[in-house]
């Protein structure tokens, strides 16, 4: 038996030096029918496989030769696979590696997941999961050879930017879920579709949704979508947000804005990677990666009891902290140059105005506490204001420096009124949302009672990223 063992492994060896192009699989499980399962999967996949009983043996095949996957069991007779993950990330950095972990051992795969491991999967084995995590896995980039276009419109040259794009370019080849930390306006959906732009997953759509403009009544039919007859008006079957980004990428931006009830619902989803549409009876398997994002402190409201915390730890096995404006002064010159450039190619101009010295400077004294979203506002009155190819320190309009809080920026989650736009625009979006809620989404009669024009509502909506 030892020899016929010896033989296939010999075997498998010679074919992966005459085929180089067939992808080798790693399998580490002391389960000799598990190891037996998955090496039969796998070939049937056309993958070369190899596999070891415990870390010490995987440890030493993985040096002696070059493998694309690894996939290992959690527990092991001498040690953790923890162990394993940990030494792939130190010694075969271009080596991803997932777990195997007990049915309902959410904390086991959390941590594979925060200590390097890009997946999981759950016991009993199932088929299709393998093999979306098998293709997951292949056309991950290569670690050894950058993110290619990582930073396609993340600009500047500061150390917290290119520490955010060294992150975002490791992020990009995981699959586990990243929690964005920020303030308002200071770039974390453009970081979440960096991730996902410069990931496996790029094929595939990229969802993004803002969890505080869906009215309590629809979020579970938008988060899962419904079947035909679910309620009145389901005139026909419908997508959710989970099935619309399947084997794509889900943006929840502002999560912390989510009831616990829906809370609840959104953890099972995520943990199963099931979904139920409201009316049906069955689940629908769903494979996403999560990215969230919300401008308040998410441990705050877990220890306040506002959000779970099982949920936090389902979501912020990964944290991605983007920099306030006034951290990057030096970036500024670069971004509101960008930011002219596009707004003259909006105009359809060739070149825009400039800012004067005098204009310049007062961009990087001020504080921003509306981050890139208030210097694109700044410079889009400017330009309108401009009576000349150059912008004046007058045409800037800048407000005074606020008081009160680091930077003029409002505590997170207060309901302070500055900065003026922020307050301004959520006042918008409460007038409006509740507009649409009296009128069934009815834009039409909606726009009517808010006395303004269909256009302007849509306009509106669009600007405040109502779905």
């Amino acid at each position: 038996m030892a020899n016929q063992s010896s033989l296939k492994r010999s075997d498998r060896a010679d074919r992966q030096r005459t085929s180089p192009s067939v992808p080798s699989v790693l399998v580490v499980d002391d389960e000799a029918d598990i190891r037996e399962l998955l090496e039969l999967s796998l070939v049937r996949m056309g993958l070369e496989v190899e596999s070891a009983g415990t870390i010490d043996e995987a440890k030493k095949i993985l040096l002696s030769r070059q493998f694309d996957l690894c996939l290992t069991d959690m527990r092991l007779p001498d040690g953790e696979g923890l162990e394993l993950v940990r030494f792939i990330g130190a010694e075969c950095t271009d080596v991803p590696v997932a777990v195997i972990t007990a049915h309902g051992s959410a904390g086991n795969a959390v941590a594979a997941l925060k200590a390097g491991a890009f997946d999981y999967l759950t016991k009993p084995l199932s088929l299709e999961q393998l093999r979306t995590l098998i293709k997951s896995a292949l056309v991950l980039p290569s670690r050894g050879r950058g993110g290619g276009d990582s930073d396609g419109g993340l600009l500047g040259a500061s150390a917290p930017i290119e520490q955010v794009r060294r992150l975002v370019e490791k992020l990009s080849r995981s699959q586990a879920p990243v929690y964005i930390r920020g303030e308002s306006g200071s770039g974390k959906e453009l970081a979440a579709r960096l991730i996902h732009a410069n990931g496996a997953r790029k094929e595939r759509a990229f969802v993004a949704v803002n969890c505080g403009a869906i009215p309590e009544n629809l979020r579970e039919s938008e988060f899962f979508g419904y079947r035909r007859g679910a309620f009145t008006g389901a005139d026909a079957d419908r997508q959710g947000f989970f099935q619309a980004a399947d084997n794509g990428t889900l943006f929840l931006d502002e999560v912390a804005e989510l009831p616990l009830a829906m809370q609840v619902k959104l953890l099972r989803a995520i943990q199963e990677k099931r979904v139920r549409r409201v009316g049906a009876t069955a689940e629908e398997v769903v494979d996403v990666r999560i990215i969230c994002a919300t401008h308040q402190n998410l441990q705050s409201r877990v220890e306040s009891g506002q959000f779970r915390q099982d949920l936090y730890y389902r979501l912020a096995v990964i944290e991605l902290e983007m920099p306030p404006l006034r951290e990057c002064r030096e970036d500024i010159p670069d971004i509101a140059a960008a930011i002219l450039r596009r707004l003259a190619g909006r105009a359809g101009e060739s070149s825009g105005p400039r800012l004067s010295r005098a204009a310049l400077d007062a961009l990087k004294q001020y504080d921003f506490p509306g981050n890139v979203r208030e210097l694109e506002n700044v410079l889009e009155r400017a330009v309108a204001l401009a009576g000349s190819d150059e912008i004046s320190l007058q045409d800037l309009q800048l407000s005074p420096p606020s008081l009160g809080s680091e930077g003029g920026a409002a505590p997170p989650g207060s309901d302070a009124r500055w900065p003026l736009q922020e307050y301004l625009d959520r006042l918008e979006r409460e007038a409006i949302l509740e507009a649409l809620a009296q009128t069934r989404f009815n834009r039409t009669a909606a726009a009517k009672l808010l006395g303004i024009t269909f256009r302007a509502l849509r306009y509106r909506m669009a600007r405040l990223g109502i779905q």
